[in-house]
């Protein structure tokens, strides 16, 4: 499952961070690394872009580079 498929107010896993390397790079340094807990906050009124809480921190990724990340759901 991919990140950008993931409804509001859910938490995931990540598994992989794919895309080219200067995007992996970037998501790296931001802490969006595999094994990390992400939790959804809230969607732009258009979907795009997506703000998520990761370690503490509050990150908006575009929909194109939340597609890059596979997760699992957390329950």
């Amino acid at each position: 499952m991919q990140l950008s498929d993931i409804k509001e107010g859910s938490r995931a896993i990540i598994n992989h961070v794919g895309g080219n390397a200067a995007l992996r790079r970037r998501l790296h340094e931001m802490g969006i690394i595999k094994d990390s807990e992400v939790y959804i906050e809230k969607y732009a009124p258009l979907r795009d872009p997506i703000e998520l809480i990761v370690k503490g921190y509050h990150i908006s990724l575009r929909v194109g580079e939340a597609q890059e990340i596979s997760v699992k759901t957390v329950k």
